[in-house]
């Protein structure tokens, strides 16, 4: 019986959908970019307070002259830089996945 029980589990376990740490939901990314949107653009190239994110992960480099990566675009959240402030204890790791999911949208 216990046999039984724990093969169940298991193909539970083998059968439900993965989820992989860094990946992010881009519609939730989108609610929480809307606090990013007063300095950064989405939809124009022009920039505001910040440059524009328009087709960010179609570029070759970021501002900071870092390849575009996920990697170096959440660091770039964390740290902040050049009037934009550290976002590392303002976001959850979760919402900045869920941010840069959205950034790959664009």
């Amino acid at each position: 019986m216990k046999l039984r029980i724990i093969g169940a589990i298991g193909l539970l376990v083998l059968s439900a959908p993965l989820t992989f740490a860094g990946q992010g939901d881009a519609a939730k990314g989108k609610e929480t970019f809307e606090q990013c949107a007063v300095c950064h653009n989405t939809d124009t190239d022009e920039r505001k307070m910040g440059p524009s994110l328009k087709g960010l992960f179609k570029r070759e480099k970021l501002v900071n002259g870092k390849p575009v990566s996920a990697e170096n675009v959440k660091a770039l959240i964390n740290s902040g830089g050049n009037g934009m402030p550290s976002y590392a204890d303002m976001l959850s790791d979760e919402e900045k996945d869920n941010v840069i999911a959205y950034l790959k949208t664009l």
